[in-house]
């Protein structure tokens, strides 16, 4: 029974829910199903969530703003830093471009004002060369040649090549290879001048580039301008200690010495407006001092060359010598005034030295005569000519004739009676023949 009643309450139909709606007159029902509660009640969920979220977006909406305005903001300086930063590096590499290129503009201001004083110096070492090698000192090719004097031994090269050298690094390609190599990074070896300028690696700045390159440049003509100084005092020295020999030697035959030009210049200075001295540098002090060297060489080289230092009568015999002899014709003791030496009859007489006739013409035992004053009180007298070719007040040079060989006056024999008279005393010509072989080294 018990199971019975059971099952009849387990299969019991449930009781519908009804809703009842009622508006005046009219009553309407609806009967509420159980997936209409279920929808119902996810409808309400859902809104009820949309709400929650809405109004917890509206509570943190100003904080989630605040955040991203934060960090828009932390961007934004972020970025203006960055900027900045860019700029500032910009500004640090403008600046030390351009601090570079002063740097160059300025070391090839520094090699133009080295060029221009090397220039200048070429013209004044050219005008020294010519003066050195007029005066024996150097030949054609710059060397000096070897005299007998120990003191004039060491040869002293030409430098005008050097400077020549040194002036086409400079104006021959050698500034603009530089600036078209600091412009490009180029290797230095790329220039025309190998030696002087060294590879720089591209990595390098432009500035360390210019170092490196004017730093070999200025050593490399230092060098040069070193040695040019060196050949340049040794050049004074030689010109000095050939100045002294000849000195020394026309000291000996008691011919005063030229005293320097530059003494004198001072001496017979009178007035004039000041000016203020030329650049009182090393190296025009040794030009100054070369210059002063060869002009008092050359004041005495003109001296000695003027004197009857040579033989008139080279590679002929001598047949009778200077001083005491038995007079051919009285066949006692008597003074030989001067050397005899073997001649030819009609040949050429030339004079010793160049000079200015004093004499010519039939002169008593001399015969036909020739005297040729030298200055400094010495003269020469060359007798017994055939025949006089010069005359009275004419000036005669080494290589001129003034006669022809004979025996006239007191002669045995052709030949020619040569004396050298000093302040109008006789003299032995060999001593001035001798001082000459001395001085062939320096006079011509």
């Amino acid at each position: 029974m018990n199971s019975g009643h059971q099952h009849r309450v387990f299969g019991r139909r449930a009781q519908e829910h009804i809703l009842i709606l009622a508006s005046g007159d009219k009553v309407r029902h609806m009967t509420v199903r159980p997936w209409m509660a279920a929808v119902a009640f996810c409808f309400v969920g859902v809104f009820s969530i949309g709400y929650l979220l809405a109004t917890s977006y509206l509570v943190l909406r100003d904080d989630l703003i605040g955040a991203t305005m934060a960090r828009q903001a932390r961007m934004q300086h972020d970025y203006e830093d960055r900027i900045a930063a860019l700029r500032a590096q910009v500004d640090r590499i403008t600046s030390r471009q351009l601090l570079d290129q002063q740097v160059v503009e300025d070391k090839v201001d520094k090699l133009m004002e080295q060029q221009m004083a090397l220039t200048s110096r070429h013209g004044k070492l050219d005008n020294l060369l010519d003066r050195a090698e007029s005066s024996g000192l150097t030949d054609k090719d710059g060397a000096l040649p070897a005299p007998s004097s120990p003191a004039l031994s060491s040869p002293v090269q030409s430098y005008a090549p050097d400077i020549k050298d040194k002036r086409a690094a400079l104006t021959g390609g050698g500034i603009e290879a530089i600036e078209k190599q600091l412009a490009s990074g180029a290797p230095a070896d790329a220039t025309p001048d190998n030696s002087t300028l060294a590879y720089v690696p591209s990595a390098e700045t432009v500035g360390d580039r210019a170092d490196r390159i004017f730093s070999n440049v200025t050593l490399s003509l230092k060098g040069v301008e070193q040695d040019q100084r060196n050949r340049v005092e040794q050049l004074t020295s030689d010109a000095g200690n050939a100045a002294n020999a000849i000195g020394n030697v026309l000291t000996r035959f008691k011919i005063p010495v030229p005293e320097e030009t530059a003494a004198r210049q001072d001496d017979d200075a009178v007035g004039g407006p000041y000016i203020e001295p030329e650049s009182n540098d090393d190296f025009n002090n040794s030009l100054a001092a070369l210059d002063g060297a060869l002009t008092r060489l050359e004041a005495v080289r003109s001296t000695a060359e003027s004197l009857p230092f040579r033989n008139p009568a080279i590679g002929r015999d001598v047949t009778s010598p200077f001083g005491n002899r038995r007079d051919p014709f009285l066949g006692r003791l008597a003074l030989h005034s001067g050397i005899d030496f073997r001649f030819s009859p009609g040949e050429k007489i030339r004079p010793s030295a160049p000079g200015k006739v004093i004499s010519a013409g039939w002169t008593g035992g001399y015969g036909n005569m020739v005297e040729v004053d030298h200055g400094n009180g010495i003269s020469t007298r060359y007798g017994h000519m055939s025949q006089v070719l010069v005359k009275l007040g004419d000036t005669v040079g080494r290589n001129d004739v003034i006669g022809l060989a004979g025996s006239t006056g007191r002669s045995t024999g052709t030949h020619l009676h040569y004396e050298v008279r000093q302040d109008g005393h006789a003299v032995d010509p060999v001593y001035f023949m001798n001082a000459g072989l001395k001085l062939a080294t320096y006079i011509k």
